[in-house]
C-alpha cells in the first residue's frame, strides 16, 4: 500500500536551539510515522531576527535556528518569516503564508508531492495553512492544541480568521473535548471535529527505584514538583504561596522563563525560599527521575489544552494535583490519577494536597491508569482521517 504523504506544518516544533519547544507535536508525529502508513516532511517556521547576541534573549535564539535539520530521521526545514511587534498578531498568518508558500512549492519541486497539509495550532499556523492549501489545490487539516482556541478567539480579527480557516479545512482535530466544544461555539459543525487526545511515551516515562532516586536528588521530606515555562499562565506562584499552609512540604520548580526572577523574589517574600528549589530546564530523559522521586506533580495553570506533564508524571507512578481547567479534567479522571483543585488559589492547592495525602493512591495503580493513554488510538485516528480525505478527493 502506498504511504500517505504529509506536509506537517507548525511553529510549535522543536529545533536544535529550542529542544523542548512544541515537543508534543514532534512526539505525535513520531508515533504516527512509526505505524508505517504515513510519511512526512516538516515545515517548522521561526520568526526572522537579524542578531544572535544573547542580550536579545528569545529573539536571538530564533536567529540561531538552522535552516534545515533532521531529528529522529525526519527532514525538517525552518523557513524564517517576519513577525512585526504590536500589529503582528493580525498580520502573522499572511506573513507566514508568504514565506511558507514558496517553501511548500519547493518541497513539491524537489520530488515530494505531498497529499495533505497537516497543520498544528490554529492561529496563525492553521490560517496560513489554509491560504497555502488554497493556492496549491491541496487538502489540509488543523489540530487545535490550547491557547489557539481558549485565548486567541477573544480577539475579533483572529477569531474571524480562525472561523474562515475552520470552514475550509477538510478535517479538524482537537486534543480534548473542551477544545472541540470551543470550536463548535465558533459555529464549526460538530461532525467536522474529531477529538484525538495526546498519549504518553510509556517507554520513556516509567517507574524507577523511588527511594534511591530520592537520596540521589536530596529529597528528605514531602516534595511537590511544578513543571513548565516560568510564565504567568503556568502560575508557579500558586504552589509557592501554598507552602505557608504546607509547612512540611518542599517544592521543586522545573523550567525557565521571564518570570524566574519574580518567582524567586516571591519565595523570599513569603519566607519559603529555603523550601523552593529552582531546577532550571530539565531534559525529558532526566525529568522522569524527578517525576519518579517526588510525591506529587502540581499543575496550577490558568489554561491548558491537554497537559502532557500530567500523564508523564502518572506514567512514572506519581499522582498529580491540577487546576480544573479546559482539558485537564479529561486527564485527571480517577482517584488513582490525582486530585483537581476546587479553584486556582494557594488555599485550594493546600486543601487538594491534604486530600491527596489522605487517600494517596498506590504508585502501581497510577501507572496502570497512565497505560490507558498510549499513542495507538491517536495514530489510528489520524490514519482514518487522512485516508478518508484522500479517498474523498479521488471520488470527485
Amino acid at each position: 500500500m502506498q504511504k500517505i504523504k504529509l506536509l506537517t506544518f507548525s511553529t510549535l516544533y522543536p529545533n536544535a536551539v529550542q529542544q523542548r519547544h512544541g515537543i508534543f507535536v514532534e512526539t505525535r508525529l513520531r508515533h504516527l510515522l512509526a505505524g508505517g502508513e504515513v510519511q512526512s516532511r516538516v515545515l517548522a517556521p521561526v520568526p526572522w531576527f537579524p542578531l544572535k547576541q544573547a542580550v536579545f534573549g528569545e529573539y536571538a535564539s530564533y536567529a540561531r535556528v538552522p535552516a534545515r535539520e533532521r531529528r529522529f530521521d525526519i527532514d525538517i526545514q525552518h523557513p524564517k518569516f517576519p513577525r512585526i511587534p504590536k500589529i503582528g498578531m493580525t498580520l502573522a498568518p499572511m506573513l507566514m503564508a508568504a514565506t511558507l508558500y514558496p517553501a511548500s512549492r519547493a518541497v513539491i519541486r524537489n520530488g515530494y508531492d505531498f497529499d495533505i497539509i497537516d497543520a498544528h495550532y490554529f492561529y496563525p499556523d492553521g490560517v496560513a495553512a489554509a491560504l497555502i492549501a488554497g493556492k496549491l489545490g491541496k487538502p489540509f487539516t488543523i489540530t487545535a492544541r490550547g491557547t489557539d482556541l481558549n485565548l486567541i478567539p477573544k480577539y475579533l480579527l483572529p477569531r474571524k480568521m480562525i472561523q474562515w480557516a475552520a470552514g475550509r479545512a477538510d478535517a479538524l482535530i482537537t486534543v480534548c473535548q473542551a477544545l472541540k466544544d470551543a470550536l463548535v461555539a465558533l459555529d464549526v459543525p460538530e461532525d467536522k471535529v474529531t477529538v484525538l487526545r495526546n498519549g504518553v511515551d510509556l517507554e520513556l516515562f516509567q517507574p524507577i527505584d523511588r527511594e534511591s532516586m530520592r537520596k540521589r536528588l536530596g529529597i528528605h521530606r514531602l516534595t511537590l514538583l511544578s513543571v513548565g515555562h516560568l510564565i504567568k499562565r503556568k502560575a508557579h506562584d500558586i504552589p509557592i504561596r501554598a507552602l505557608k499552609r504546607l509547612p512540611e512540604v518542599e517544592l521543586f520548580i522545573a523550567g525557565d522563563g521571564e518570570e524566574e526572577r519574580a518567582l524567586k523574589e516571591l519565595a523570599n517574600s513569603e519566607g519559603v525560599a529555603h523550601r523552593v528549589r529552582f531546577l532550571g530546564p530539565i531534559p525529558q530523559k532526566e525529568l522522569k527521575n524527578y517525576y519518579g522521586a517526588v510525591d506529587a506533580l502540581v499543575l496550577a495553570s490558568s489554561r491548558e489544552g491537554w497537559a502532557n506533564v500530567l500523564l508523564e508524571s502518572m506514567a512514572c507512578g506519581t499522582p498529580v494535583i491540577a487546576s480544573n481547567v479546559w482539558g485537564t479534567p479529561e486527564v485527571v479522571a480517577a482517584p488513582e490519577a490525582g486530585v483537581l483543585m476546587r479553584e486556582r488559589t494557594p488555599e485550594a492547592l493546600a486543601e487538594a494536597c491534604h486530600e491527596l495525602l489522605a487517600h494517596y493512591p498506590d504508585h502501581a495503580a497510577t501507572r496502570r491508569y497512565a497505560e490507558g493513554f498510549s499513542w495507538d488510538e491517536t495514530t489510528r485516528g489520524q490514519v482514518r482521517i487522512f485516508s478518508r480525505i484522500i479517498e474523498g478527493r479521488k471520488a470527485k
